[in-house]
Parts: structure tokens; sequence; C-alpha cells
């Protein structure tokens, strides 16, 4: 929630202007925050062989630079989910955005190793706060029966960001350098900054909001009351197996995606013979297939519950469709033709965005909205810990095997096994009591 002192004047009376289906444009807001996010740090996937080549980079020092990115977002996505909570959305994502486009800038003067290990732990720091300030936003504007959705469409400006990086990193190298596309897609940003603080406000407190589309937001049974109960502790939310469920889950999976975002531009060049032109070309199919991915995940679970189904049976139905569907990777990495090993990996990668919708939905579904920010900060970070783990991995795999293969395989497997930890820690999606 903002400050009082930030919303006290602000009620939505105060003005006769009001915008129709609000809730829509502030999740355009974080569809557009979250392309940002992403082509600024896919860049450097997309510019991995040619920076080394220039730089004489091994496998592991690549690794070791992607790692330096997964360390800052992992301890700072726990500290970001906590501010965000304290701070508000409107002003903590602000900040973010602001720190995150800098240091993406920073990247153009960087020379070493170090320095781009340097570059990438700033960039981490600041993009950590990105799904602790959506989901929270989420929680804030949307009932349960549409968060998914909401969180699968803001979360499809991931592989937008992805598709349209990827075409605009290899453009603006090939038309002038490497440092071009650097400070041009770190600028990105500071356009998101021009709407968000003069568009988000809370609900109870935005003047352009509707009163029927207040009530509407407000309509989950007894989330009011439990809105008014003090935030969690974090000695109560760890004590709580429903985070760990969610905490879990994100380990496990979420470094399956930074597996595909930093590696696969160069699985593509090395592994199926793509130039940079080529991956600028056909390297965004894969992401463009996961925003449609994340989007029917969002819908899939939401309209189960609209056809009656329980939150609990609609939401972890979604998630086991979606795991289901990851091996499509494994058979992908064995596909003989490059255009079947594209496709297969463009499954996976849509599988995924499908589970990411939903998982990520499980924090507001289980926890309070004024510690949504906090929970997932937490499985961010063991999301963020999990990439850690796999990227020096991929490094040394890949330096002293020269294979992709373990690592599909891996990406493989880890989404049917999370399904059955999710199922183990939360028997039932259900609220939990805020004492």
């Amino acid at each position: 929630m903002n400050h009082p002192a930030t919303t006290s004047t602000l009620t939505p009376r105060t003005t006769r202007f009001k915008l129709p289906h609000l809730r829509w444009t502030i999740c355009g807001l974080l569809f557009f925050a979250s392309t940002v996010n992403y082509i600024d740090r896919q860049t450097i996937a997309v510019l991995k062989t040619h920076l080394q080549e220039a730089f004489r980079w091994s496998e592991s020092d690549y690794g070791w630079i992607v790692f330096s990115f997964q360390l800052a977002y992992a301890i700072m996505m726990v500290v970001s989910g906590r501010l965000i909570d304290r701070l508000g959305v409107r002003l903590g994502f602000s900040l973010a955005m602001a720190w995150w486009s800098l240091a993406a800038m920073a990247h153009a003067v960087c020379r070493t190793v170090f320095q781009f290990q340097a570059a990438r732990f700033l960039l981490g720091a600041g993009e950590a706060a990105n799904f602790p300030a959506s989901i929270k936003s989420v929680a804030e504007w949307f009932p349960k029966k549409e968060r998914a959705l909401a969180t699968g469409l803001f979360n499809s400006g991931t592989n937008i960001g992805a598709v349209v990086g990827t075409s605009m990193v290899a453009w603006l190298t090939l038309q002038w350098n490497w440092r071009a596309a650097f400070i041009f897609t770190g600028a990105l940003g500071f356009i998101w900054l021009l709407g968000w603080p003069l568009l988000y406000r809370a609900p109870e407190a935005h003047p352009w909001l509707r009163k029927q589309e207040l009530d509407y937001i407000s309509s989950d049974e007894g989330e009011t009351t439990t809105q008014a109960r003090p935030r969690l502790p974090w000695r109560a939310i760890l004590r709580r197996r429903q985070a760990w469920g969610f905490v879990l889950g994100k380990f496990l999976t979420d470094p399956i995606w930074w597996f595909y975002i930093f590696w696969l531009p160069s699985y593509l060049e090395q592994a199926r013979g793509y130039s940079l032109k080529q991956i600028g070309m056909v390297g965004w199919v894969p992401f463009f297939a996961a925003s449609f991915g994340g989007m029917l995940g969002g819908w899939m679970s939401g309209d189960w519950m609209k056809r009656g189904w329980t939150l609990n049976r609609a939401r972890k139905s979604a998630l086991l469709v979606t795991a289901l569907l990851m091996p499509a990777g494994i058979a992908a990495v064995l596909a003989p033709k490059a255009w079947a090993a594209l496709a297969l990996i463009s499954l996976a990668m849509a599988a995924h965005q499908g589970w990411s919708a939903n998982i990520f939905t499980l924090a507001s579904d289980v926890f309070p909205k004024k510690d949504v920010g906090t929970v997932v900060g937490l499985g961010g970070a063991a999301g963020a810990l999990g990439g850690m783990i796999i990227a020096p991995v991929a490094g040394y795999i890949l330096e002293y095997t020269h294979s992709y293969i373990p690592l599909f395989i891996i990406a493989g497997v880890m989404h049917p096994l999370a399904i059955g930890v999710v199922h183990w820690l939360i028997p039932k999606v259900e609220a939990v009591e805020s004492t």
C-alpha cells in the first residue's frame, strides 16, 4: 500500500474524470515494465558470442558473469519484496526502474570480465523488484478469479521483451556496435517512468477509478478484514508450509527459464549453426510462443474457476498440465532438424510461462495482499539462487563436454518434480490465517 501521506488526499470521489476498466490499464503498465526488464537482461545473451570473440571470454567466464546477475537478484529479491510492501508499489517500482535502466546502460563502458560482472550485479539488484512489485499490484487491483490471467498478461511482457530484444539488439549491433545496443535498450525504462508515477495508485485511493470497478476488485470474501490485520513478520511467513511450497517451486523451476534466457541464443549459434543475423530473424520465436503460453495458462485456471471449479483444483490442474509439457525440451535437443528443435523449445518455453502465471498467483491466493511482495520476494530469491547454481554449472558443462544435451535434460525434468513438491507442501490452496 502507498503511505497515507501519499494517498490520504486522493479518493475515488475527488474528481469526476473516470477511466473504464482501469485495472487493465494498470496491467498494461506492468506488461510494459516486464518488457523493458527482459530486453535489458536479454541483451548480453544475444551478444554472448560477439563479446566472447571481442574480449576472449571462455564459457566459464560467461557463466560467472551470469552468476553475478543471479547473486544480486537473489539478494535483492528478499530485500526488494519487503521494501515494496513498505514503500508501496508506486514509489518502490519507480526507484527500481531508474536503477536498473542506468545499470543496463553502464554495460556500454565495460571492458573486462570483472567490469561486466559488476554491471550485471547492479542490473540484477534493480531488476529484482519487478516481480514483487507486479504481483503485489495484481493482488491490489484484481480479484482472485482474474489474478492468474492478469499475471499471465503482464508476464507475457517478459517474452515480448525477449522477442523485441533479440531482433533489436542484433540490428543495433550490426547497424552500429554492441555499445549502442546497451545504451539504447537501457534508455527504454525512462519512457515507462513518464507514465507509472502519474497513473498508479492503490485502488481505494485512485481518483479515476469507478465505484463499480472498485467494488468488483474488492469482491473477494474476507480480504478486506484480512487487510486490516498487521503485516506478517518474516518468522511467521517462514513457519508456514505454504510459503515453502511457493519458494521451493520457484527454486526448482526458475533456473530453467534462466537457462533458456541466457543460453538459447548461443545454443542456436553453436549447436544449430545460426549466425547473429539469423538469430535476430528467428531467435524471437520461442519467446513469442511463451507469451501465449503465459496468457493461456493464466486464462485456463481462471476459466475453470468460472465454470465452478474450486481455487485449489483449478490452480493445481493448470500447474500439472504445464509441468507435463516441459520434457519437450529434451526432445528438442535430440531433434535432427533445427526447425523441429526450435518448435519443441517454443512449446517448452510456453509451458514454463503458463506454469509461471499460476505459481506466481499462488502467493496472492494464500497470503494477504500486504504480505504478497515479501512472499514473492522470497520465492524470487529462491529462483535466483537456483539460477546461481545453473549458471556456472552450465558454463563448465559446455566448456568440458561441448554438449547441450545434459542441460536440456535437466530443463525437462524439473517442473514435473516441482509439481509434486508444491502439492505436498500446499495440499489445499486457500488463504492462511494472518496471525
